[in-house]
Formats: structure tokens, sequence, C-alpha cells
């Protein structure tokens, strides 16, 4: 990216100059769990968001351990790795695989992360968690977390990106 993300057409939709940003019949959404659960609610129902509050709140759950736990872990190693950005990698690398093993030891009795079929929730975790070996990360020890990407896979309308 050139820097687009600091033009003053791009700072007027997002203030923070940061991507993603959706444009969708005229809402303008940043921030990429603001931008799922704008799709959940707008095109998906209740299947990818649900309203009932305890399987609401296991989605906020897993939503909030895909914007710590993997973000500052798994997404992290990757920058420094990917991008040189100055963190401590084997602290990021450490925290990612903390943040892996507690998803291994939850998807060992379960398919998808807070409900019975996937979620927003699903869908935030994954991309860091596909790209964690870009990181320095293996997914080898995690059995039932690279069972949960395969399913994600093959959820009907994926599409891959580099890397995954």
């Amino acid at each position: 990216m050139g820097r687009e993300n600091k033009d003053p057409a791009f700072l007027a939709l997002n203030p923070r100059g940061q991507v993603p940003v959706l444009e969708d019949q005229g809402a303008v959404i940043w921030d990429s769990m603001a931008i799922l659960v704008y799709l959940a609610r707008r095109h998906g129902g209740e299947k990818w968001l649900p309203i009932e509050t305890e399987p609401m709140t296991r989605v906020m759950q897993w939503l909030a351990v895909s914007e710590n736990e993997i973000q500052y872990g798994l997404a992290r190693a990757r920058a420094v790795k990917r991008f040189g950005r100055p963190f401590d990698l084997a602290q990021c690398q450490e925290g990612g695989k903390a943040a892996l093993a507690v998803l291994n030891g939850h998807l060992a009795n379960r398919s998808w992360l807070a409900c019975d079929g996937a979620t927003i929730a699903d869908i935030a975790c994954y991309p860091y968690v596909a790209l964690a070996p870009e990181g320095g990360v293996a997914l080898d020890d995690f059995p039932h977390v690279r069972d949960w990407m395969a399913r994600i896979q093959s959820l009907p309308g994926y599409v891959g990106m580099p890397g995954l």
C-alpha cells in the first residue's frame, strides 16, 4: 500500500487512517470487528452473531481473544518476520503459542469456537491463526486448531488469500 490510507479522501472514511473500511448501502464502517458485526447483522441474521445472551457472550469472548492474545502474539510475530516491525519476536511467539494452546484445548471437544456452527468469532480468530507460520509459529502441535481451520476453509463461500 502506498500510504493511500493517509490521504484526505481515505481519512474522511476512517479518521484513524487504518484498513479495513467497508462501504455498504451508504454506510461506512471501519475496524475489522465492527465490520464483522455489521455484516453479520445486515446479511447473516442470527447465524453469525446470535442475539440470545449466552451464545452472544461466547462470541464476544472469542472476539476479545482475536483482539488480544491472537493480535499481540500471532499477528505481531508475523509483523516482525514479514514487515520488520519493532516488536519482541520471542515474546510475541510465546504469546501466540499460548493462544494456540487455549484454542486447541477449547476445540478438543467442539467444532466451532462459540456455538454449534461457525460465527464471527471463528472468522475473527482464523486469519492470524492460519498465518501463524509466517510469524515463525508452527501449527504442528495443535491438531484441533488445524482441524478447525479445515472446517472454516470448507465453509460455503470461503475465499482464501495469499498465505492461507
